[in-house]
């Protein structure tokens, strides 16, 4: 994959992660600027998601740690974990609200 090809996939990526935070119960605030989305929470509590266009990666960190995840076939997955990216986006909102989301 070219750095071109990766943007495309990373943006795409990216625009999930914001519907699905537009489209959910939860009041998470969200702000992309270049290749960085941050998610904050009402205690000021945030989650970064950030494109590393030199190893062709999406990096998540947040309280739990911080995480890889790489294009395999079509899903951007976890190094440590396999969890795919926008399941450890649910899964980390969850935490820091502290309830289950209805991610419509």
């Amino acid at each position: 994959m070219n750095n071109s090809e990766f943007h495309q996939l990373a943006d795409a990526q990216m625009r999930i992660i914001e519907e699905t935070m537009i489209h959910s119960d939860a009041d998470i605030d969200f702000e992309t600027s270049g290749n960085v989305m941050i998610l904050e929470f009402g205690d000021s509590s945030k989650i970064i998601i950030n494109r590393q266009e030199l190893m062709h990666e999406l990096w998540l960190a947040s309280k739990s740690g911080g995480f890889h995840f790489k294009l395999i076939g079509n899903k951007w997955s976890c190094s440590k974990t396999s969890i795919e990216l926008l399941d450890m986006v649910k899964k980390e909102c969850e935490k820091y609200i502290g309830k289950k989301i209805n991610w419509t």
